[in-house]
């Protein structure tokens, strides 16, 4: 595969609110912007339980590594921002639901709040190497 510095979009992930990229790659590398539970359509949050949206962040996180020619096996990276850290059970089980052993590493961090009212944001950091 062959890899360039760049952004990255893709009309199946929420477009940037902001002077953002959805993905970038850096040579190797490729850092995605922070995912919330938003629909691409309508710009709306999923729903209003965790569960719901962490689903459509990962459905969201799909869409922009797979626009990079990437997937979930590349990520060696996350980083999880939980609006209330009651919510990392419920979450953990999405988001071990999308990913296989051995699991990339991984930071999750309890914050005040999120773009949107969001509960949930996940970006990932992903890997093309020989």
């Amino acid at each position: 595969m062959s890899m360039q510095n760049g952004s990255v979009y893709t009309e199946n992930a929420p477009g940037a609110v902001g002077p953002y990229s959805q993905g970038f790659w850096a040579g190797e590398f490729f850092f995605s912007a922070g995912q919330v539970g938003l629909d691409p359509a309508s710009g709306d949050l999923v729903g209003e339980d965790v569960e719901s949206q962490a689903e459509r962040a990962m459905d969201n996180l799909h869409a922009v590594l797979t626009a990079a020619g990437l997937g979930f096996e590349n990520v060696v990276k996350t980083t999880i921002f939980l609006d209330d850290m009651a919510d990392f059970v419920a979450v953990n089980e999405i988001y071990a639901s999308r990913l296989n052993k051995p699991y990339p590493a991984r930071s999750t961090v309890a914050v005040q709040t999120l773009p949107k009212g969001a509960l949930v944001e996940i970006e990932v950091i992903a890997y093309v190497g020989t």
